[in-house]
């Protein structure tokens, strides 16, 4: 792949250095945009109808009606992969209501700014090397998601302001991953990821009905664990649940399963190893099976 990568920005490929949007994006200047992270194995998205419906559901609550289709975007992506030579990759797409009028209140036709960017990644699937590196230091932070009738959270905007001031907290203690409550205290997600976290009894992951992404590395993990028998809570949790767990880790599509080594400076890996602990382990490889049979047609299986 050349040094210069190529992003898609509305129907063009153009190289990464040349790859602009308008100052008068309302992307750029209100946040008013829907967008989704992605992987790629083998040079295919991974769960792409999951991700469709959740940026059209996004859009749906955005009220921005792009009149681009599916197939249409999903196009566009592979064309962005194959322009850069990529089978393993992180990718981005992002769907802005395009530049319109200086106000605040958004025009009723829309030429959307539709931009897809990727980067490469490592191999997934059976043996495949993590992303992330170390198990994670989780903190809990201050800052607080805002309930859903301020900001739906099953919308993915390009409004993350919430999500960065928890991370700027994380400076204090070097921690790498916010641990964010919900307006009554009780633990939502993380910044950028879903939390689960085992507490003897089942896998237990922040239900759905408070202000938490409905994250499609989230569905997917617990769609093995029904598989393998593995009983699974979505409830309503205070941060010491996850504290005193036996073990914690976060999923999205970037980290996949990210084993999480303490929480607020507690070690939450049972033994006190900062490994990740047995559960974990056994959905990560799970995990990665699922994507060697799909995306690798079982090659290392």
């Amino acid at each position: 792949m050349s040094d210069d990568r190529q992003y898609h920005v509305d129907d063009d490929l153009v190289p990464a250095s040349a790859a602009t949007v308008s100052v008068e994006d309302r992307g750029f200047a209100y946040g008013d945009g829907a967008f989704e992270t992605m992987r790629a194995y083998g040079g295919d998205v991974f769960a792409w109808a999951a991700h469709a419906d959740r940026l059209a559901a996004t859009c749906e609550t955005l009220g921005l009606d792009h009149g681009i289709d599916d197939a249409e975007l999903k196009r566009r992506v592979d064309e962005t992969l194959a322009a850069n030579d990529l089978a393993d990759a992180y990718v981005k797409l992002s769907i802005t209501r395009g530049v319109q009028p200086g106000t605040l209140d958004p025009h009723p036709v829309v030429d959307p700014t539709v931009v897809v960017i990727v980067r490469p990644l490592p191999r997934g699937g059976v043996g495949s090397d993590v992303v992330y590196g170390d198990p994670a230091t989780v903190q809990t932070t201050k800052t607080r998601k805002p309930g859903d009738r301020a900001l739906p959270a099953d919308a993915k905007t390009h409004n993350y302001l919430t999500e960065i001031l928890a991370r700027l907290e994380l400076r204090v203690t070097g921690a790498d991953e916010a641990l964010m409550l919900d307006p009554d205290g009780h633990v939502a997600e993380g910044a950028t990821a879903n939390v689960f976290f085992a507490d003897g009894t089942a896998l237990c992951t922040p239900s759905l009905d408070g202000p938490v992404l409905p994250g499609v590395t989230r569905a997917t993990v617990i769609d093995i664990a029904n598989e393998e028998g593995i009983p699974v809570e979505e409830g309503t949790y205070t941060p010491d649940a996850v504290r005193e767990a036996d073990e914690v880790f976060l999923t999205n599509s970037t980290w996949e399963l990210r084993p999480v080594s303490s929480v607020d400076g507690i070690d939450v890996t049972g033994d006190g190893s900062g490994t990740a602990g047995p559960l974990t382990t056994l959905l990560s490889r799970l995990f990665d099976r699922h994507v060697e049979e799909r995306h690798y047609d079982g090659e290392r299986c």
